[in-house]
């Protein structure tokens, strides 16, 4: 494997979103709804009813959950509560931004007829399939950032005193740095792997999406307060995500079949 040759197919992909820009408009409207809902329900909605958070006593119960610190008050508890919460759907925002850059990744290439001189290249098997899943998540990743430093900002801005500052824990930084890009990148994989098989963009970005179920049932687990994953365990979760896609990776390799795949495309 070389570099450079990723690097090359990878400036090629960023060519294709540059050209065709509404692309990343899943990923935009979905960073923009996240951060209209964590912060309608956490700040917006207790200032228009005018009855402050803390004064629902199944809210505060919840909250014991995260193991706030005791110099929070209860609305500050509460939003912790909330903005952890919230921080889950950020993982999915690569996911669900890219999934369709991941699905057309081959397909698209095929009815283009650009992936016959492509496979003549010297690059492998495992460059490519590389390439197509960093070309898929990169721009959207970029893009989810940049909502994420915006949900920084506002809880810095309009949350209660404290809030930050227990935000910025060893929890947020393995969801953000291991658990979310881990799971983005099995899922973007997966959609290349059932892109290379089949004639159809949505079949791949079907499969692809189906890691949004275990992210959504683990969200609602979490809001109803049956589980809280710690620090320790969502590192492992996001270790075994990485071990996974590099397992997917490998599979993706031995079942690409370059060659079946010109000859088998009509």
């Amino acid at each position: 494997m070389t570099t450079a040759r990723i690097r090359a197919l990878l400036r090629k992909e960023f060519l294709d979103v540059a050209r065709n820009r509404t692309v990343l408009l899943p990923v935009v409207l979905v960073t923009i709804m996240t951060l209209l809902i964590a912060f309608g329900i956490a700040i917006a909605l207790p200032a228009m009813t005018g009855e402050a958070l803390g004064e629902d006593p199944e809210l505060l119960q919840l909250s014991t959950f995260i193991g706030a610190s005791d110099e929070l008050s209860g609305d500050g508890r509460i939003q912790l509560f909330l903005f952890q919460q919230f921080l889950l759907l950020f993982l999915m925002i690569p996911i669900t931004g890219a999934m369709a850059l991941a699905a057309h990744a081959v397909v698209g290439e095929k009815q283009a007829r650009t992936l016959e001189p492509l496979l003549a290249t010297p690059i492998t098997t495992f460059e490519l399939l590389v390439a197509k899943v960093l070309g898929a998540l990169i721009p959207t990743s970029a893009v989810s950032l940049v909502g994420l430093a915006l949900y920084v900002l506002g809880i810095v801005l309009l949350a209660e005193p404290g809030v930050a500052s227990a935000m910025a824990s060893v929890r947020t930084a393995v969801l953000v740095l291991v658990v979310a890009p881990a799971a983005a990148l099995v899922s973007l994989q997966g959609a290349i792997v059932i892109s290379s098989r089949v004639n159809d963009a949505r079949t791949a970005q079907q499969f692809g999406v189906m890691i949004i179920i275990p992210l959504s049932a683990l969200l609602v687990a979490q809001f109803m307060g049956h589980i809280w994953l710690s620090a320790s365990a969502l590192a492992l979760i996001g270790l075994g995500l990485f071990g996974g896609w590099l397992l997917l990776t490998a599979l993706s390799v031995v079942i690409f079949e370059r060659e079946s795949i010109l000859t088998r495309w009509k």
